[in-house]
């Protein structure tokens, strides 16, 4: 298979006709080796325009969805951002493109030693990654201008939102359990945080941000 082609293909005919106009993210999803953040047996599809799963609860998004979450959450040379869920790193190599550094959280072990090896090998060398719980977040690196949860929710910690610096925006797919996923905007900004909904997307919810199963009397 001819994956120069197929990110070619991938660039102008699912990003550009779904709105993804930003040039310097085109740029970084037209340049990166989707195929390579994959298993092997799903590298044929890399670049079909549907979220393929990865591992267990872990996927890599449709890239339609991807690069309009990431031009939502504006990033800009000199952020510092942080990607919730990372997977095998393919959504921190995106943004690593687009910020001065970024921080990747994933809670899977394994996934996390592969990141870690392959982002070396494609001498990405401003991500950081951090084997940690998905919903804590990393305050100890914070505050982030920009965050990225590679995956649906279907509630945001509160703890996360106050990772969030002036300024900065957090990008997800909340899921409202009415079976539609939404992609979300939340911002915070001097009179606090503000949340907007962006457009429908389906995206499987990272186990980390089910609702917690209630009360019942």
């Amino acid at each position: 298979m001819n994956f120069s082609s197929a990110r070619t293909n991938m660039v102008e005919c699912q990003l550009r006709p779904n709105r993804v106009t930003d040039e310097a993210l085109l740029a970084a999803m037209g340049s990166l080796p989707r195929e390579r953040f994959l298993p092997e047996s799903l590298r044929s599809v890399a670049y079909a325009d549907k979220t393929l799963m990865v591992a267990p609860g872990r996927c890599i998004m449709e890239p339609q969805v991807l690069g309009r979450l990431v031009q939502a959450a504006a990033a800009r040379p000199g952020d510092v951002a942080l990607v919730v869920g990372g997977a095998m790193g393919y959504a921190a190599a995106v943004m690593s493109g687009l910020v001065e550094a970024v921080f990747m959280v994933e809670s899977d072990a394994d996934l996390a030693g592969a990141a870690i090896g392959l982002l070396a090998e494609l001498s990405l060398d401003n991500i950081v990654v951090v084997e940690s719980a998905l919903a804590d977040g990393l305050a100890d690196h914070g505050p982030f201008d920009v965050i990225l949860v590679n995956g649906g929710v279907a509630e945001l910690p509160e703890k996360l939102i106050q990772q969030l610096a002036e300024g900065g925006r957090l990008v997800a797919v909340l899921d409202g359990g009415d079976g539609v996923g939404r992609a979300t905007l939340w911002q915070r900004g001097a009179a606090g945080v503000s949340r907007r909904t962006l457009f429908d997307a389906s995206v499987p919810i990272l186990d980390d941000f089910r609702k917690k199963a209630g009360f019942v009397f």
